[in-house]
C-alpha cells in the first residue's frame, strides 16, 4: 500500500530526472577536477552514455541502484506497490543496459558503471575515478594529476 496519495506520487515521479542527476554531476565534477576531459550524453553511441571519451573508447555509465537494480543495494529496495509493473520495469533496465553494454564492447570500448551508492562517499568515489584515471594513464601513456 503507497503511503501517499497517487496525485502526490505522481508529482514526486514527475519530479525524477533521467539526465543531469546528482550523482552523475558529481561523478562529472570529480573526473573534471581530476583533469580528464569528456562528452556527455553522446547521442550515436548505443543508450547514450553518461560519459564519453571516445578518443580512449572509454564510457562511464553512472547508474541508480533503484532504478538499475543494483544488487543487495540498500537504496535499491523494491516498492510495496504495484509490485509487478516496478518488477517489471527493472527488468526492462537491466536487459537494456546488458545490450548497450554489448554494443558498446563490440565497438571496443571499455565500460565502467558508478552506481549512486558510490557516490554517497568521497572515499568510495574516489577509488572508482581512480580507476578511470589508471585505465587512462594506460591508454594514453600520460599521468593524470593526483586530486
Amino acid at each position: 500500500m503507497d503511503t501517499v496519495s497517487s496525485s502526490q506520487r505522481s508529482y514526486n515521479m514527475s519530479r525524477i530526472r533521467s539526465k543531469n542527476t546528482k550523482p552523475e554531476i558529481l561523478v562529472r565534477k570529480k573526473l573534471y577536477e581530476s583533469g580528464i576531459r569528456y562528452r556527455v550524453h553522446v547521442a550515436d553511441l548505443p543508450g547514450r552514455p553518461d560519459i564519453a571519451i571516445k578518443k580512449y573508447n572509454l564510457i562511464v555509465e553512472v547508474r541508480g541502484c533503484f532504478w538499475h537494480g543494483h544488487k543487495k543495494c540498500k537504496f535499491s529496495s523494491s516498492p510495496k506497490s504495484n509490485v509487478s509493473y516496478w518488477t517489471d520495469k527493472i527488468k526492462r533496465n537491466k536487459k537494456r543496459d546488458l545490450k548497450n553494454f554489448k554494443e558498446l564492447h563490440k565497438k571496443g570500448f571499455k565500460v565502467f558503471v558508478i552506481w549512486e551508492c558510490q557516490t554517497k562517499t568521497e572515499k568510495t568515489l574516489m577509488s572508482e575515478i581512480k580507476k578511470i584515471k589508471k585505465y587512462l594513464s594506460e591508454k594514453s601513456n600520460q599521468n593524470f594529476p593526483a586530486r
